[in-house]
């Protein structure tokens, strides 16, 4: 039997029952659709945070208390008070650490902001005047807060375009004093629209001296991150190993195994970004492709069915000359044009439904979310509805081709 009569001849007993065809393939369709859409907003969503982590600059190193994170148990013991003036001391001298050009200390949180009868609740960021400018943020009208005013606990403040928008309408902020846990801080300076970067939409935060939200609007002694930069790239990995000397040594700890803080590179956190992300999608991907087991055997239950009623057809065929390995082949094609175009279906509405959350998230969101479909996604989606269809179509095949002619015929 020629190839051209043997698809010729599937595509004729499958679309015979147009309607069984359709809802045969629903579970591959499905299945493929929520694995396509898994694996592109899995890499859309990987896009956007290497992104944001490479847009701080590779000379960052980020430190925070606790251990570092290993498993979800590891994520509590990174709210620790673990991180104190004396190490921000420490790590701001230059013998201690002589290839950091910065040295910054952070504590962030939320408050309620207040100005006449206007409320609203920023993201409160404290810090130190060149904190934004690892961020490559300043203010757009007025001015950052100075070193004085950071050691004098001044109660000034940064503010957003969105924090001055939904207090003060249209008119300007500079000068007027908004209330804060019952104190009073004056406006310096208030940023461009720059809406998010790195994790921190500008537009909505507040940003002060740390001594100030740690005095007065926290009430902590201690950081919750610090930030230090190198003076070149070839230099992070020995600033990070001067960073871990002079902590440890501030904290006492000898064995490297009891740290109460870790250290991270801009590489270190893609790295780890990129793993869990491509572990998350996997799982995800394993629990959709439950739906394609379901929808293989709902196709083996109606090729049987099939095999059944075209028992007649199968003894007349064979009665005509067509062998074993031609009925086979057949109906073995028969199963895998179905998956095949459950899987291409699957595909388009997947890319169609992460094209549009992409949007979504874009347009409305305000994410910066770039569609991405990837290929080793596609080729997945075509691999397995193929393998789908050879798998679960072989035993549904193999009945059909070992009928007996002569009972075939013999069958009403």
């Amino acid at each position: 039997m020629r190839s051209a009569h043997l698809l010729r001849s599937a595509v004729l007993g499958l679309t015979s029952h147009k309607s069984r065809s359709f809802l045969t393939i629903l579970g591959i369709v499905i299945g493929i659709t929520a694995i396509i859409l898994i694996m592109s907003l899995g890499r859309g969503a990987e896009n956007l945070i290497l992104g944001e982590i490479q847009s701080i600059g590779s000379k960052v190193i980020g430190i925070a208390p606790g251990r570092q994170p290993q498993g979800p148990a590891d994520v509590i013991s990174t709210f620790t008070d673990s991180l104190k003036e004396r190490d921000y001391e420490a790590l701001s001298n230059r013998n201690n650490v002589p290839h950091a050009t910065k040295v910054m200390p952070i504590v962030f949180g939320s408050q309620t902001a207040s100005y006449g009868n206007e409320t609203y609740r920023p993201t409160i960021l404290g810090g130190t005047p060149s904190a934004l400018a690892i961020y490559d943020v300043y203010p757009e009208d007025g001015r950052m807060f100075t070193d004085e005013e950071v050691r004098g606990y001044a109660d000034v403040a940064v503010i957003g375009r969105e924090v001055e928008s939904e207090l003060f309408g249209g008119s300007s902020s500079l000068g007027e004093r908004i209330r804060i846990k019952g104190r009073n801080f004056r406006i310096v300076g208030v940023l461009p629209k720059v809406g998010q970067v790195s994790f921190l939409n500008f537009d909505q935060i507040l940003f002060v001296p740390y001594t100030t939200a740690q005095q007065y609007i926290f009430g902590i002694k201690y950081f919750h991150r610090f930030a230090v930069e190198a003076d070149s790239e070839e230099n992070v990995e020995i600033t990070v190993a001067d960073i871990e000397a002079t902590l440890r040594e501030s904290h006492g700890i000898t064995d490297p195994d009891k740290d109460d803080f870790f250290v991270e590179t801009q590489a270190d956190a893609m790295e780890m970004v990129g793993t869990i992300l491509s572990v998350l999608t996997m799982f995800l991907v394993s629990v959709a492709a439950i739906s394609l087991v379901v929808g293989g055997i709902g196709i083996m239950n109606i090729m049987l069915v099939s095999v059944t009623e075209r028992t007649h057809e199968i003894g007349l065929r064979k009665a005509l000359g067509a062998t074993e390995k031609n009925i086979l082949s057949q109906f073995l094609l028969e199963a895998v044009i179905l998956t095949v175009v459950g899987g291409v279906i699957g595909i388009l509405l997947g890319g169609l439904f992460s094209y549009a959350t992409s949007f979504v998230l874009t347009r409305f969101v305000g994410l910066n979310w770039g569609f991405s479909l990837p290929l080793s996604a596609v080729l997945l989606g075509l691999g397995v509805s193929s393998g789908i269809g050879l798998v679960f179509g072989l035993y549904p095949a193999r009945q059909a081709a070992k009928k007996s002619p002569i009972e075939a015929l013999r069958y009403e």
